[in-house]
């Protein structure tokens, strides 16, 4: 199961206590799964069609408990993958569905008649309760979540650009920073950072589903810190040893040109200890010579013996 079907699955349990909040989650999976449908006579129905099963229970619950409607349900096995199935609800009274479409605030009554209200209606997220379920209910319709494994990413996906604004404005106005993008025929609010997807799901109540989400990015964040400092270390190891080998080199064309001994005392003596202890680092050098020396000094010398390897090479290619 992906985690965004367990973030559904356990999003799905937690039900409104307060009738202003049920109507507000409720109003949300209408907007996002809803589908009117206008027939000839005047005809009208409403359903709901969706993936999950705890979802369409809940659906179901919600519209019995505020309206008293029994929905019809129908399962149905999807023809492109025969193992999913999908759950359909179904309310085909018009005076049923016109009820419910109004309190949700998608249908209102107008001048002109009843008119469609593609954004959020205010009166439904009046209070801080009704927004967070409104939120919860837009997740569970169109919501999903990446597996954190493989990257932070939630989405809301919705039919209607006045409903994208409202719904970013809604999740910004926790200072989350959403933001929107056309995707085919839909329109997409999103969020991409770590910390914003935490405060997100303990905002609709996915506590469950937001300590996962934390133990897997803090032990991705330790593991990403780990091959860093690896990384680094290796890129110093490898820094280190290209050095060394450079600087004995150095030490061998001059011993097999001109000799050790025509070197000043300072650098003879670090040359001799360098060929007799390739590995080890420039401080634990200075610390062999007489008197010890800083791993500054210890680089000048070295830097001093490149110059005169430099140099014997410069005038052998002359002569």
């Amino acid at each position: 199961m992906s985690f965004s079907s367990v973030t559904k699955n356990e999003l799905s349990k937690i039900y409104p206590p307060d009738i202003c909040c049920k109507i507000a989650e409720l109003a949300a999976l209408t907007r996002s799964i809803g589908t009117i449908s206008i027939y000839g006579h005047q005809r009208m129905s409403l359903s709901f069609i969706t993936e999950n099963a705890s979802v369409a229970r809940l659906i179901f619950k919600l519209i019995k408990d505020i309206f008293g409607i029994t929905s019809e349900v129908m399962v149905k096995r999807n023809s492109h993958f025969k193992k999913s199935l999908s759950y359909l609800i179904l309310i085909p009274e018009k005076s049923y569905a016109e009820t419910i479409l109004k309190v949700v605030k998608i249908l209102n009554n107008g001048e002109d008649g009843i008119k469609l209200n593609y954004g959020i209606d205010k009166d439904i997220i009046k209070y801080k309760c009704c927004k967070r379920a409104y939120l919860r209910g837009v997740f569970l319709g169109g919501g999903s979540l990446s597996d954190p494994e493989k990257g932070y990413h939630l989405e809301f996906i919705t039919q209607n650009i006045a409903h994208a604004k409202d719904l970013k404005g809604l999740i910004n106005s926790y200072h989350l920073h959403s933001k929107i993008i056309a995707r085919k025929n839909n329109y997409v609010v999103y969020l991409k950072e770590g910390e914003n997807i935490v405060d997100i799901l303990n905002i609709i109540g996915a506590h469950k589903s937001l300590l996962n989400f934390e133990n897997i990015r803090v032990f991705k964040d330790m593991r990403n810190k780990v091959n860093r400092l690896v990384n680094c270390e290796t890129a110093n190891l490898t820094k280190t040893i290209n050095a060394s080998i450079r600087q004995i080199e150095n030490i061998d064309y001059i011993k097999q040109t001109v000799g050790l001994n025509n070197l000043p005392d300072s650098l003879k003596e670090i040359a001799e200890i360098r060929l007799k202890y390739p590995d080890i680092s420039l401080k634990e050098l200075g610390q062999m010579l007489v008197p010890p020396v800083g791993k500054s000094g210890v680089n000048h010398r070295l830097r001093k013996i490149e110059e005169i390897a430099l140099k014997i090479k410069e005038r052998r290619l002359k002569s």
